[in-house]
Order: C-alpha cells, then sequence, then structure tokens
C-alpha cells in the first residue's frame, strides 16, 4: 500500500515523499528540475511488485515547502540523504533521471557510494553549460545545452513578466516528433508548482555543475538511459557510461520514445529496461559488465 509521508529537514523544510512499502529491495526515485515525483507515477506502478519504490518532491517542487532558501544541488542531495535516514534505508538502489542524477552524482561526491547497490542515470548532461574554458569538443561530450548568456537569458525570462510562456517554451524544447498533448500539458503543469525565486537560482546551480572529476569514481553497477529524440544528445550519454567503469548504456531509438521522458512516452519500455538491470543477480551484473 502506498504511504505518503512528510519530513522535515535539518533547515527546517517539509519535504512529501510516496513509499511504496513494498517488501523488496528499495529503489529510491529523484525527479528533474521544475518537475514532481509524479514523473515516476507509472513507474511506481510498475516496479514496485519487486521492490520497495520511494520517490520524494525536492524542495520548492510538488507538494513539498517552498523556502526562500537552499537552492543547490548539494543542498537537495543533503535532503536525500535526510529522507533514506528517515526511511532506515541502509542499502539501496538509486535512480536519477534529468536533474535528479545530477542529484545522485553530488551525493556519491560528498557520501560516497556506501549505501548505493546500482545506479540508473536517465538521460542528464555531465555538464550543462558550455563554459569558455571548455574545448568545442569537450562541450559535445559533455552535452552542453546552453551557453552562459543563454542560461542567464533563460534566468532573467523565467523570472520576468513572461516567466509562465518561457516555461511553456522550456517544456516544449523537451520533446521531438508528434507529441501526444495530455502528456505535453501534464508536464507543463508540474512545472507550474515550482515558483521562479525558488526554480531559477536552483536551475543555474545546477547548470554550473560540471560532473566530469565524480563519474570515473562511480564504483557501483551503473546504467546509463538516454534517448535519440532528446534534446540531451545521446552522445553524451555514451561519454558518461564511459567515463564510470563498467557502466552499461541503453538508448532508446525514437520508434520507442521520442523526448526527455521516456519513462512517460513508453512506461513499459522503460520499466523493463530498469527492472531487468535492477534484478540482475551480482554473478550475472559482472558478467556483463567484464563484457563491457
Amino acid at each position: 500500500m502506498r504511504i505518503v509521508g512528510r519530513l522535515t529537514t535539518s533547515d527546517g523544510v517539509d519535504l512529501v515523499y510516496q513509499d511504496s512499502g513494498g517488501e523488496g529491495f528499495p529503489l529510491v526515485m529523484l525527479h528533474g528540475w521544475g518537475q514532481t515525483q509524479e514523473m515516476f507515477r507509472h513507474q511506481v506502478e510498475g516496479l514496485s511488485s519487486a521492490r520497495r519504490v520511494v520517490t520524494v518532491d525536492f524542495r520548492g517542487h510538488g507538494l513539498s515547502g517552498k523556502p526562500h532558501h537552499g537552492y543547490r544541488i548539494a543542498r537537495l542531495a543533503a535532503d536525500v540523504l535526510t529522507l533514506v535516514d528517515h526511511l532506515g534505508l541502509d542499502r539501496f538502489d538509486a535512480l536519477g533521471w534529468s536533474m535528479g542524477a545530477s542529484v545522485w552524482w553530488s551525493f556519491i561526491d560528498q557520501y560516497s557510494t556506501g549505501r548505493i547497490r546500482r545506479l540508473v542515470a536517465v538521460d542528464q548532461p555531465a555538464a550543462v553549460a558550455a563554459v569558455p574554458w571548455m574545448s568545442t569538443e569537450q562541450q559535445q561530450q559533455s552535452g552542453a545545452i546552453f551557453d552562459v548568456p543563454g542560461l542567464v537569458e533563460l534566468g532573467a525570462r523565467l523570472a520576468g513578466p513572461e516567466g509562465e510562456q518561457a516555461r511553456d517554451e522550456f517544456v516544449r524544447g523537451m520533446f521531438s516528433g508528434n507529441t501526444d498533448p495530455a502528456l505535453l500539458s501534464f508536464v507543463a503543469e508540474q512545472i507550474r508548482s515550482t515558483p521562479a525565486y525558488a526554480g531559477v537560482p536552483l536551475l543555474f546551480d545546477h547548470c554550473a555543475q560540471d560532473w566530469r572529476d565524480v563519474l570515473p569514481r562511480i564504483d557501483v553497477p551503473t546504467l546509463v538511459i538516454g534517448c535519440d529524440g532528446s534534446h540531451v544528445h545521446p552522445r553524451s550519454q555514451a561519454f558518461i557510461a564511459d567515463r564510470i567503469p563498467g557502466a552499461r548504456l541503453h538508448v532508446f531509438p525514437t520508434t520507442v520514445a521520442s523526448s526527455h521522458f521516456p519513462f512517460l512516452e513508453n512506461p513499459p519500455a522503460f520499466n523493463a529496461v530498469v527492472d531487468a538491470f535492477l534484478s540482475e543477480t551480482p554473478d550475472a551484473a559482472d558478467r556483463a559488465d567484464a563484457r563491457t
């Protein structure tokens, strides 16, 4: 039975989480910028028969508190540590999509991989902003989406009087091809739960991070998932999989999903890939890694 719970962080912020309450090995799933744990509604339903699935609304998102402080990736990672401590999860599998993958990379950078059994990183660049000291090749490998002036301009638009239009355009840019209007509307509605005073500084901090130095230090079995139709180029996902020792890569073709949201577009296909990876015995995972 799904449980909706609340906890309070060390700096006084209420976070809302959902816990499927299953008896299997725990899976903690983190959503992306401006979105909510409802992104994973199909995964909570589709993956919880074999495991305990936990999701959470980050501060400033969804039903969680929206304070005027703490909008940094490192703070979100600290909030996740509070969550797993609150639930008594000594070991768990971790899945992060978009900014949620960055939060896991920050978690690993600060607290190591000691509590993580397996990691799934979904469609997140190693660095979002193309800073001037990166070569063109490094920018492409990292999957940089914005240059610095473009990021500043987007933040100004999101915080300004045309913020709603900027949000809608931002969401639309993450889909390609013929998008289901109901799906597009759902994603656009979720992003409205994050006020500009929370979303803009968090987006800036998120995009300013460069996780390339963390990737080689990830020492747990890892699956990297990309999508041919996403605004995040699959080349960047291949780079991440190459940098993480023994990691595997799965890229959905456009015939399966064509956006930054493969778990929403085609839940059965996404769930099957994730479930197969998380359900492997250690020996099977080791053998697969040896063939990489």
